[in-house]
């Protein structure tokens, strides 16, 4: 069955979301040629139900792979179990696979709002704000449960790659991640996953976490026409996801690493008692690009 869809739409821009699909995006296109701005979502894409099929969502209570069937929290151990068909771990949250209501709806805004009692009790919120070809989304999670336990944030948005996309995220470090595809070590850049520069992506497989981010993204789409200028607060990760021979990528503000629950000091994970917030945002700027310079 077709979800239903909102619709939010500015003087440049428009934005279709799916509530009942994890809270998703589904496409966010130019309102003038319906140029796609995140990796396009068809018909087939939006049944399937799967956020993953469609071009953004959410991640909450934490973000990406937790090993170890599970983590410690003050009053004890939280059990998890693998939650997708496509990987062996529990991966990004809860927030993802649920549907979310409508809190409030404008022209140009929209706020969607999850009460979850999984994997424990928390409230998330989405405000997604269109204005002059920017839109921003704020994440916001706070902690329902009387047991304390650790809270981590992030988007997972999918961009459309050509062979000319350029990416500049200036970050400091990577983590270097073993065959499950969990962190080993922190490394210094390799010279190909430096993206202080404006630079094309790699051509072997990237999916590694990166950490020291100034917040800064910008992505060229030379042959796309566009770029998008992009702020996040309330994180200094990214995670960098390039697959070989697909047209799209993903660069994820999170606010953790991933597995920091198994990682020494947790790093980037807040312990939430009852009552108590985190938030994440993130504003994605689209700009024309002039033919004539490209």
């Amino acid at each position: 069955m077709t979800p239903t869809l909102l619709e939010l739409e500015d003087d440049f821009t428009l934005l279709t979301l799916a509530p009942d699909t994890g809270a998703s995006i589904v496409n966010w296109t130019v309102r003038n040629t319906g140029q796609p701005l995140l990796r396009h979502s068809d018909a087939h894409a939006l049944n399937t139900g799967l956020p993953g099929k469609l071009a953004c969502y959410p991640l909450a209570p934490w973000s990406n792979r937790i090993a170890e069937g599970g983590f410690d929290c003050p009053d004890g151990w939280l059990a998890l179990t693998p939650n997708s068909l496509t990987d062996p771990l529990p991966i990004h949250g809860s927030a993802w696979q649920q549907p979310w209501q409508v809190i409030s709806r404008a022209r140009n805004e929209v706020v969607l709002q999850l009460d979850s009692t999984t994997p424990f009790a928390y409230r998330a919120r989405q405000r997604f704000h269109l204005s002059e070809g920017k839109l921003s989304i704020d994440l916001h999670v706070t902690h329902l449960d009387e047991r304390a336990a650790w809270h981590g944030l992030g988007l997972h948005p999918y961009f459309p790659r050509t062979a000319r996309t350029q990416l500049q995220a200036p970050a400091r470090h990577v983590w270097l991640c073993d065959a499950a595809k969990l962190p080993t070590h922190l490394s210094s850049l390799p010279a190909e996953w430096d993206f202080q520069p404006l630079k094309g992506l790699p051509d072997t497989l990237v999916d590694n976490g990166f950490c020291e981010w100034d917040g800064h993204c910008l992505i060229q789409q030379p042959d796309l026409g566009y770029e998008l200028d992009c702020q996040v607060t309330g994180c200094d990760y990214y995670l960098l996801y390039c697959p070989v021979d697909l047209a799209f990528f993903c660069i994820e503000p999170v606010s953790h690493p991933v597995n920091a629950h198994h990682l020494p000091g947790r790093p980037g994970l807040r312990l939430l008692d009852q009552g108590q917030s985190a938030e994440l945002g993130f504003s994605l700027h689209y700009r024309a690009l002039d033919y004539a310079s490209i």
